[in-house]
């Protein structure tokens, strides 16, 4: 998982602790894996919800982010026509 994210295998799992410390991630053994390293690592109601928050927080800065820059794009074009009358 650390290799995945692109960390080290210390921070992932500090991460992961603290997720779990959170209640957001639950930990579950595959019993019937011949490795002893099987785990599955499942967000909890809790997790969703934090997860769910995270991403209305998120889409909500990228909605004022859209926005700002469609009213800059209108400025632009109300200077440019203002320049353009002028001349």
């Amino acid at each position: 998982m650390a290799q995945e994210l692109g960390m080290s295998l210390g921070k992932a799992n500090y991460l992961l602790n603290a997720l779990l410390g959170k209640g957001f991630v639950k930990v579950q053994n595959f019993h019937n894996s011949s490795s002893k390293r099987a785990y599955a690592y499942l967000l909890t109601p809790e997790g969703v919800t934090a997860k769910a928050e995270l991403t209305r927080r998120f889409l909500a800065r990228k909605i004022e982010e859209y926005d700002a820059l469609r009213l800059e794009i209108e400025r632009l074009k109300e200077e440019s026509t203002a320049v353009v009358g002028e001349v």
